[in-house]
C-alpha cells in the first residue's frame, strides 16, 4: 500500500515515518511540507492513504483536499482544537490529534485496513462533505484554474452564480469554477457580507448600488460592476432586512 504525509511540521512528519516503519505493508513514497507539494504528489503517486494535517501554510488541508478529483483515504494528524476534530468523529473520519501515541496511531491504521475499498471510498466523501464546515479559513476560496491554484480572497467576491456541479465565482480578476453547492456557500461566507438573494445568486452586498422593480412584482438588484441580478421574493425580503430597509 502506498501513502504520503504532508505536515509542514518535520517532528510530526518523522513520527508518522516512525512508527510505519512497524508496517513493512505500507510504503511512504514522500513526505511534503505544505498542501501544494502534497497535490503534486497525490497526482504523481496516486496513493491508497495519506496523512495530513489540518493547518498548514500556503493552503489548509481541507483547502488541499477539495482540490483533489479523486482522493485518497485520510488520517488526519493535527493540533486542530479538539471541539472541532469531535465533529469529525460522526462522519466516520479518523484522525490523530498531535501529541499522539504509538498505540493510537495503531488503532488509527488498524481501522484503515479492515475497510474494503468500498467503504475507503465512502469515508473519504464524507470526508469533503464535512470538513468544509469546520474549516479554518473561511475568508478565502481556493479554486483550480487550468493547472494552477488561485486563491480568492472573500472581499474580492462580487457575486456567486449556480452552474449546475458548479458555482461561477465572478471577481474583478474574471469568473471562476468551483465543484460546489450554492448552500455550501450560503452557509460558510459571511452573512454579513454575502446575501442568497435567488436560488442562482448570492451577492457582496457591499457592491449594491440600487434595487430596481422588475416585471411582476418582482425586483433586481443593480451592483456597482452593473450587473443586474434577479431576486426572488425570498431574496429581497432577505436582502430588505439586511440593508436595514
Amino acid at each position: 500500500m502506498k501513502a504520503i504525509i504532508i505536515d509542514d511540521e518535520i517532528l510530526a512528519r518523522a513520527m508518522v515515518k516512525e512508527y510505519l516503519q512497524h508496517y513493512p505493508d505500507i510504503e511512504v513514497l514522500q513526505e511534503c511540507g505544505d498542501g501544494f507539494e502534497g497535490i503534486k504528489a497525490i497526482q504523481q503517486y496516486q496513493p491508497d492513504l495519506i496523512f495530513l494535517d489540518i493547518q498548514m501554510p500556503k493552503i489548509n488541508g481541507f483547502e488541499m483536499l477539495e482540490l483533489i478529483e479523486n482522493p485518497p483515504s485520510v488520517i488526519f494528524t493535527t493540533a486542530f482544537e479538539e471541539y472541532a476534530i469531535k465533529a469529525f468523529e460522526s462522519h466516520a473520519i479518523d484522525y490523530l490529534l498531535k501529541p499522539f501515541s504509538k498505540e493510537r496511531f495503531d488503532k488509527a491504521i488498524q481501522k484503515w485496513q479492515q475497510q474494503n475499498q468500498q467503504e475507503r471510498k465512502k469515508e473519504t466523501l464524507e470526508v469533503l462533505n464535512s470538513t468544509s464546515l469546520y474549516n479554518p479559513q473561511n475568508n478565502r476560496i481556493v479554486v483550480k484554474d487550468n493547472n494552477k491554484i488561485k486563491i480568492i480572497p472573500t472581499v474580492n467576491i462580487q457575486y456567486l452564480e449556480a452552474a449546475d456541479d458548479y458555482v461561477k465565482i465572478h471577481t474583478a480578476e474574471g469568473v471562476f469554477l468551483k465543484n460546489k453547492t450554492m448552500v455550501f456557500f450560503e452557509e460558510t461566507l459571511e452573512a454579513q457580507n454575502f446575501i442568497r438573494i435567488h436560488r442562482s445568486y448570492i451577492i457582496n452586498i457591499q457592491l449594491i448600488t440600487r434595487i430596481d422593480p422588475y416585471e411582476k412584482e418582482s425586483h433586481l438588484a443593480v451592483l456597482s460592476i452593473g450587473a443586474k441580478l434577479p431576486m426572488s421574493k425570498a431574496g429581497y425580503t432577505k436582502l430588505k432586512q439586511a440593508l436595514g430597509i
